[in-house]
């Protein structure tokens, strides 16, 4: 299984059952390397909650790939509205997928989209996600703050990849991502959310220095085989 990292929060998974892709904003995300083109086809899009900048592309490479998005029940119902196809779930509830497992955690953060119009549509409560797949567990989680339930996550599932933002201002910033690190107990753990904007400015070799265990650090267009 080849997982991929596009910059911001945008991770690519190709598996033998399914090509996803969580949170594809690429398109305007000064850290990626590539544009919406360059994915390989696309069977499933999830995302972890409304915002602009994680929502990005999803409407197009839904319709170019005619792929299923993943969402929450009230961000699922408006992409619905507008004639793409999705899978609406909640937060805590799980769904077995011909690829593997999808579950929704808890992430503290908010959750809404800013239309065409410039219109603000509410999209839901904000996720993280547990994606179990070909015997491995990844941990996107998503935008969030630092909360305590994050030491269940470490207690319950054995995670082989997380996926942590360390931005701040956002989201929690890296001291209190290397406490979730602490906590999940992930084998790897990866930033992500830092440096696409100034007020995310921050230096990841230093969070990953920082971290107990093994932590790492993908340039934009990296790959790692899970």
């Amino acid at each position: 299984m080849k997982i991929t990292y596009h910059g911001h929060s945008v991770v690519l998974i190709e598996s033998a059952q399914a090509n996803i892709v969580i949170d594809p904003f690429i398109s305007g995300n000064g850290q990626s390397t590539i544009k919406p083109s360059d994915l390989p086809h696309l069977d499933y899009i999830i995302l972890t909650h409304g915002h602009n900048d994680h929502v990005g592309d999803a409407f197009d490479l839904a319709k170019t790939h005619d792929a299923t998005i993943i969402a929450v029940a009230e961000l699922a119902d408006y992409l619905a509205s507008k004639g793409l196809k999705v899978h609406p779930m909640s937060i805590g509830g799980g769904y077995n997928f011909n690829f593997g497992r999808v579950q929704y955690t808890i992430a503290f953060h908010g959750s809404s989209y800013a239309d065409e119009n410039h219109r603000i549509i509410y999209a839901g409560m904000p996720g993280g996600i547990l994606l179990m797949i070909e015997g491995k567990t990844i941990y996107h989680a998503g935008d969030t703050a630092l909360y305590s339930d994050m030491k269940l996550l470490g207690e319950r599932y054995d995670i082989d990849l997380a996926f942590l933002p360390i931005g701040d201002n956002f989201t929690m910033g890296p001291e209190d991502a290397v406490l979730a690190a602490e906590w999940i107990k992930a084998k790897t753990v990866v930033p992500v959310h830092y440096n696409t904007f100034p007020i995310i400015e921050q230096d990841p070799q230093a969070f990953v220095d920082k971290v107990k265990g093994d932590g790492k650090v993908m340039a934009s267009g990296e790959s790692i085989m899970l």
